[in-house]
């Protein structure tokens, strides 16, 4: 029976695993906010929202132009203001998750088959791949993606944390590839 178990334990597959150590930044942030907008339904509808807008000027435009009547300042001021806007609110998010992340001091995360678990100073959490079934890859960092559809939860994974940074990065994208859907 002794030898049973043995052998059956010896079956098993073993679990990658791989570890990673990294205090957050502005800009992981930033890019983690950047790489959920092309998954969040919100994010997407503000860009068509500014790209209508811009239709819209461009044809008010044109008709002044074919009148000969100067172009109207406040609707180019809007969509300049409007556009702005757009484009700074993830790292305006960044910079104040940053002041939550900066609080918490070094973060090590252990990503396997299971899951992930992130322990701070702090605190410890562990999420199973249920809350997170999707991911984006960045340059610099691996986004964990909740499935709601603004993509609410996330989680970020910068790439220089790894101990053994080509290696340990190319296991963790074969351990995301196995339990998430990238997208």
């Amino acid at each position: 029976m002794v030898g049973d178990q043995g052998a059956a334990q010896q079956e098993l597959p073993e679990t990658d695993t791989v570890a990673l150590e990294y205090r957050p930044t502005v800009e992981d942030l930033a890019a983690a906010l950047r790489a959920r907008r092309g998954v969040s339904r919100a994010s997407r509808r503000q860009w068509w929202v500014l790209g209508a807008l811009a239709v819209l000027f461009a044809l008010q435009i044109a008709a002044h132009i074919a009148g000969g009547a100067a172009a109207p300042l406040p609707p180019l001021v809007g969509l300049f203001v409007y556009g702005l806007v757009v484009a700074i609110t993830p790292r305006l998010q960044a910079r104040q998750l940053y002041r939550f992340a900066e609080r918490q001091g070094q973060f090590r995360a252990t990503v396997t088959d299971a899951g992930v678990t992130v322990t701070t100073d702090d605190t410890t959490t562990s999420v199973n791949w249920a809350a997170y079934p999707r991911y984006r890859e960045t340059a610099n960092l691996f986004v964990l993606l909740s499935s709601d559809k603004n993509a609410i939860g996330f989680a970020a994974l910068p790439k220089r944390g790894a101990a053994q940074a080509r290696s340990d990065v190319t296991r963790l994208r074969a351990i995301l590839d196995r339990n998430l859907t990238r997208v």
